[in-house]
């Protein structure tokens, strides 16, 4: 078996294609991103075709103010180039295409053209949920809900159907699926792991108790709910630090529960994500929506006990009452009650932590998701 990857950025797509690599399953690797930043994943030169100027223009996009971006059809033009020149790249000596949905239509079909197996990559939960519920939550705040856009909202759609399979990485993910009539037998269902080689715990530098949030400073992530249950609890000797970049939906709420004890990270690259986890109790993920936020494997491999939500795919590698908690999105009492129950229970707390590590060393690396990935790729041929 010979697999082609395409991907419009990173995400795990680098991890992949290491794995595939690793087994000799490998054909090429389509990115956007440049050579040289590829190669420092490990994945050989010889594999990497690489649409570094798409990169380029769309950072430059980004990095404008929202007014000047209009109307989003950009968003849709780089998606098209993205899969137009990946159309062009494909040729024949690969029997498995795995691209990422959104951003590979042409690309999928001229790829069963070319007689190979199809696999979508779906990292958050069915478009249709997403959409739904990020709308539902920006209204009950009296924001506008600004999604994707239409374009690449079809052909999302339209890929799930096209695709001979979809991989997703958690339960919750496989619910909204199943839930929009899309058959379990198109399912693949393997969470993503971490990097043990990065993440690991280092010695906790004193003895606050702190809760931390890693990712987006977002209604999306759920932050408002996490900054309010923190500040009703009004815990002594306690901190919260949120380890992201914040958007503008969010600072109202940090304003409102304003405290020293409640501390802006910003951002951090990944090589000093560790040392943040290592000095906090406890990692929290309150988010409204994810397919299963690499940011929970990230903190169990440095010993932390994980508090999060059904809608985090958390529930597929943290074990409830063993390694942390799974609360109900927008329940801020119960919330509070799993936060309190660890901050009383030090006991309790350090014995999590030591389940959560052994759980990551356990069945969350990489090579574990390689395993389970190519085997689940293998029995599409059989």
């Amino acid at each position: 078996m010979k697999v082609t990857v395409s991907v419009c950025g990173r995400f795990h797509a680098f991890n992949l294609a290491q794995q595939l690599q690793k087994r000799k399953h490998l054909h090429k690797l389509i990115s956007t991103y440049p050579p040289f930043a590829i190669t420092n994943y490990g994945i050989e030169q010889k594999f990497i075709h690489s649409i570094w100027h798409l990169e380029l223009l769309s950072r430059g996009w980004y990095r404008l103010p929202a007014w000047l971006r209009g109307d989003r059809n950009l968003q849709l033009w780089f998606s098209e180039q993205f899969d137009r020149s990946v159309t062009n790249s494909l040729s024949p000596g690969f029997d498995l295409f795995v691209g990422w949905s959104g951003f590979n239509f042409w690309s999928l079909h001229r790829a069963k053209e070319l007689g190979a197996k199809t696999v979508i990559e779906r990292g958050s939960s069915h478009m249709h949920y997403q959409t739904k519920i990020l709308q539902e939550e920006y209204e009950k705040w009296g924001l506008r809900f600004t999604g994707t856009h239409p374009g690449i909202y079809d052909r999302e759609i339209k890929s799930y159907e096209d695709a001979d399979c979809i991989a997703i990485p958690s339960l919750f993910v496989k619910r909204t699926f199943l839930e929009q009539g899309i058959p379990e037998s198109k399912l693949i269902h393997v969470p993503y792991g971490t990097s043990l080689a990065e993440f690991y715990p280092i010695p906790k530098e004193d003895k606050i108790f702190r809760v931390i949030h890693c990712g987006a400073l977002s209604l999306r992530k759920g932050v408002q709910y996490l900054l309010q249950a923190f500040h009703e609890l009004n815990l002594p000797d306690a901190e919260l630090w949120l380890v992201g970049s914040i958007t503008p939906e969010i600072e109202p709420f940090v304003t409102k529960y304003q405290s020293d004890r409640i501390i802006l990270k910003g951002t951090h690259p990944q090589n000093q994500l560790r040392w943040l986890y290592s000095q906090c109790s406890l990692f929290c993920l309150a988010s409204l929506e994810e397919g299963l936020a690499m940011v929970q494997p990230q903190a169990m491999a440095c010993g932390l006990p994980v508090i999060h939500t059904t809608n985090t795919g958390g529930e597929d590698i943290v074990r409830d009452g063993i390694d942390g908690f799974c609360v109900p999105i927008r329940n801020i009492e119960v919330l509070k009650e799993k936060i309190l129950f660890l901050y009383e229970n030090q006991e309790r707390r350090d014995e999590m932590s030591k389940n959560a590590l052994k759980q990551a060393h356990n069945s969350l690396s990489w090579n574990d998701y390689g395993e389970k990935i190519v085997n689940a790729y293998l029995q599409m041929f059989n």
